[in-house]
């Protein structure tokens, strides 16, 4: 079944129903979503990671793949 079909059929599902609590949750979902940010869920220290990577890449201090990897094989 492809995303479309899959779509419809849910939305036949919620025009059926007069459950508020399906309803309901069905809106909490979508506000999840909305919200949802990978980033908000990273540790600090993460975080700093991140920004440390970021930064050493701005002044040329990285390796690229393959080197990397012909050094660890």
């Amino acid at each position: 079944m492809d995303i479309q079909t899959e779509k419809i059929e849910l939305a036949k599902l919620l025009l059926s129903t007069n459950n508020p609590k399906i309803i309901q949750s069905i809106k909490q979902i979508f506000k999840r979503e909305k919200t949802a940010d990978f980033r908000d869920e990273l540790t600090s220290d993460q975080k700093r990671e991140i920004k440390t990577a970021r930064k050493e890449i701005k002044e040329g201090k990285f390796s690229d793949y393959d080197s990397f990897m012909s050094k660890h094989r």
